[in-house]
């Protein structure tokens, strides 16, 4: 992360005290915005003052949070002034800043009075777990004052203007009403959690920043019991530090008049809570594990989201099996050998015929992704195998490394019960090779 690079620029905003708000500039009166997905998690591009981003789009967040530039060399921000934040984490509050006046803009949605937070804290950044440049993340004012659909399967987000009688009867058709309310600038719903025999309503945050399927907060309820069978895990990283706790599975869990069984729960430890606000009588949060199964409408001015089932809506609920937690660790250039050779005009490039080598054979530079192992759990397969934090990953299952991504290692390591995984690491400028099978323990 380079925040020492981020430039300031102490303006007075020629938009005085105006009110901030997204606007959407064209005449067809809705904004089409394609994102990509890692995790479950939503990343958008943005623009900050002319500076090209890419932001995590978060429900679960009031404020828009600024914490990276990568390879930019600088965003001007305006009307700067410091203060602390606070959030999920095992740490106290962080140095931040606030700017105002930004002109903030996703394709034809402009806001051009945009408050931004900073945050300086080096450790707070998680681009090396999902494997791409995160810059920040936007929360309630992209979703204020627009209809919103989040459309998972085809990977585009669609922004349209309120009271428009071809949305409603569009979303009186196709999709199921579910009421919820907004506390904090942040959605909430009501959902039945079923453990062993018990049904209990819980109220949980609607929150696309948040990868897994549902978190209960034990210390905030008495009806919820942690269930016996569960482990202990690395959860992610908060504003705050790093958050650890339980994960457990339940009978069942209900929303959007869909019923999933078995699903897995997230337990987060209260020390990772201690900086948290909750608004009376939440429990949990619902994440995007859940939600990335279904296109999602939300309609923050009439307290309602809108549901309608994806291409995963009955997929089982996996979990990394191997204890094994990737992170990306930047990038080398590799050398690859390559023999060019002509036929029919077209260019043949290939590492077998020898016979052309010596003659044709050209040197070709790429630039590929570095992958360490960022922590092991305890008395996981990988632990009870050998396997380090901090050991670089040269192969998986004989794959190249530099040929993976995040997302395909993670999908790797929570495929199936028994499957059989082969490590080969770099430790101490030695190489080693590791093999467990993964195990369903909960």
């Amino acid at each position: 992360m380079h925040l020492k690079q981020l430039l300031f620029f102490l303006i007075l905003s020629i938009q005085g005290f105006s009110q901030s708000e997204f606007q959407i500039n064209n005449l067809k009166n809705k904004v089409v915005i394609p994102f990509k997905l890692i995790n479950n998690l939503i990343f958008i591009p943005v623009s900050i003052n002319g500076e090209e981003l890419t932001f995590l789009l978060d429900t679960g967040v009031q404020q828009t949070i600024l914490f990276s530039l990568d390879d930019k060399d600088e965003v001007k921000l305006f009307e700067v002034e410091k203060l602390k934040l606070r959030g999920l984490g095992n740490k106290d509050a962080i140095d931040s800043y606030k700017s105002s006046g930004n002109k903030f803009k996703i394709k034809d949605l402009v806001d051009s009075n945009h408050e931004i937070y900073v945050v300086l804290d080096q450790e707070f950044n998680f681009s090396s777990h999902v494997g791409i440049p995160v810059n920040g993340i936007i929360g309630s004012n992209f979703f204020r004052n627009h209809i919103v659909e989040i459309n998972y399967d085809r990977k585009r987000i669609i922004v349209y203007n309120h009271n428009r009688k071809k949305i409603n009867s569009m979303l009186q058709k196709n999709f199921v009403k579910y009421a919820i309310t907004i506390e904090d600038e942040k959605p909430y719903c009501i959902s039945n959690l079923k453990i062993g025999e018990q049904t209990i309503p819980s109220k949980l945050l609607i929150d696309t920043g948040n990868s897994d399927a549902v978190w209960v907060f034990l210390n905030k309820t008495h009806k919820i019991k942690l269930p016996e069978k569960n482990i202990q895990d690395y959860l992610g990283r908060g504003f705050s530090g790093n958050v650890y706790g339980k994960r457990a599975r339940i009978s069942s869990f209900e929303f959007g008049t869909k019923k999933f069984y078995n699903p897995l729960i997230t337990f987060p430890d209260s020390t990772s809570l201690k900086s948290v606000n909750f608004v009376p009588n939440r429990v949990g949060s619902l994440g995007s594990e859940i939600i990335s199964r279904f296109t999602i409408v939300f309609d923050y001015l009439n307290n309602a989201v809108y549901t309608q089932p994806g291409k995963k809506i009955g997929d089982p609920f996996n979990f990394n099996m191997s204890g094994v937690e990737v992170e990306h660790a930047g990038l080398e250039w590799v050398k690859e050998d390559m023999d060019e050779r002509t036929v029919g005009g077209i260019k043949v490039y290939t590492d077998k015929a020898q016979q052309y080598i010596q003659n044709n054979l050209k040197i070709h530079f790429t630039l590929k992704p570095i992958f360490k192992i960022a922590s092991v759990r305890v008395d996981s397969e990988a632990e009870k195998a050998g396997l380090e934090a901090g050991d670089r990953i040269l192969r998986i299952n004989r794959q190249i490394a530099h040929g993976l991504t995040i997302e395909m290692i993670n999908e790797l390591l929570k495929s199936e019960e028994g499957k059989t995984i082969e490590f080969e690491v770099e430790r101490d400028n030695k190489t080693y090779k590791y093999k467990f099978q993964l195990k369903n323990i909960i």
